[in-house]
């Protein structure tokens, strides 16, 4: 936007922010545009929020109880439920006080502190979805060196590695927020503390905080999408020559529901943060923040139990073992 122009090119002096009172809270503006929809956006919410705790509660449970769970893929799985939990609990919550209440404030700690975990749980997936395409790409086209080439101890290495880099780059992103002055207008245009509204409303230079947001859209975005594409473009590729029909199915059930949930994910990033190149567009990063923070976690979980065997017949038993005792 212009404003965020003239704040690159000529931001004010340390006298003027010194002049100026610092902001302690923030309004998330969330959908205050939308009074009569307030009861029914709640209860949608509020639906989408226990629907996604309790399928990932149930993922991750199943997967820790039951020793034929105990796979490279299960455990990538189980680790993707674990950032669904914390990427809706962070905002969720938040969301839902604000549509009960007229005025909706985050503290300015607490706006850092969500910052920091939504950009964690969201970047971790996204790395994850790389790791979990290129385990699906070992099984399909490289099955008998599988448990050699996907052994326990890369797995482990893999999603540490995962966590432990989303986990230094949300600290940069956050702390470089931290430095930032905010003096001016204090509403947020969004339902949570996101980085390009926050840059909006900040009276310093926000260049390096430009800078290293390209770059970590550029890595999280790009690059891991399309190392996302090469894997599906090689498992594709060796789905196709395998000869009989029952074979092809198979192979690709494997992967189908990692492949729905990809596309549904970057389908959300892309429409909010790869096509507004030129502004920041509040109401098309709102839809887009319904859909990964609210609609992805809670569809994750259904379409990895519904289309899975091996998943449906550990809950079968879990739920017969509850009911037994």
């Amino acid at each position: 936007s212009k404003n965020h122009l003239t704040y690159l090119e000529n931001p004010p002096t340390s006298m003027a922010i010194s002049n100026s009172s610092q902001v302690t809270e923030f309004i998330l503006q969330g959908f205050s545009e939308h009074p009569k929809l307030r009861l029914l956006l709640f209860s949608c919410f509020f639906s989408l929020y226990v629907v996604a705790l309790i399928g990932n509660v149930l993922i991750i449970t199943v997967i820790k109880v039951n020793p034929s769970l105990h796979s490279p893929m299960y455990l990538f799985l189980f680790n993707l439920a674990t950032m669904d939990i914390i990427c809706t609990s962070s905002i969720l919550p938040k969301v839902l006080q604000g549509l009960l209440i007229e005025r909706n404030t985050i503290s300015y700690g607490g706006c850092m502190t969500q910052l920091y975990f939504l950009i964690w749980s969201g970047s971790s997936e996204l790395l994850l979805f790389t790791v979990m395409a290129y385990d699906r790409y070992v099984a399909i086209c490289h099955p008998l060196h599988y448990s050699t080439m996907m052994n326990k101890t890369l797995c482990n290495m893999l999603v540490a590695g995962v966590w432990l880099i989303c986990a230094f780059n949300s600290s940069i992103n956050t702390g470089l927020l931290t430095r930032l002055s905010f003096c001016g207008p204090n509403v947020i245009t969004h339902f949570f503390c996101e980085i390009p509204p926050l840059l909006l409303l900040s009276c310093t230079s926000t260049y390096v905080n430009s800078i290293m947001t390209v770059m970590a859209d550029a890595f999280y975005g790009l690059i891991n999408f399309l190392l996302t594409l090469v894997s599906y473009g090689f498992i594709i590729s060796s789905i196709l020559k395998i000869q009989t029909s029952e074979g092809k199915k198979r192979a690709f059930s494997t992967c189908s529901s990692h492949l729905i949930v990809v596309s549904m994910y970057y389908t959300a990033v892309f429409y909010a943060y790869i096509s507004p190149i030129c502004s920041y567009d509040p109401e098309r990063s709102k839809l887009a923040g319904v859909l990964y923070t609210m609609l992805s976690p809670t569809l994750n979980p259904l379409i990895y139990t519904l289309r899975n065997k091996e998943v449906k017949m550990a809950l079968s038993k879990l739920f017969l073992t509850f009911r037994n005792k």
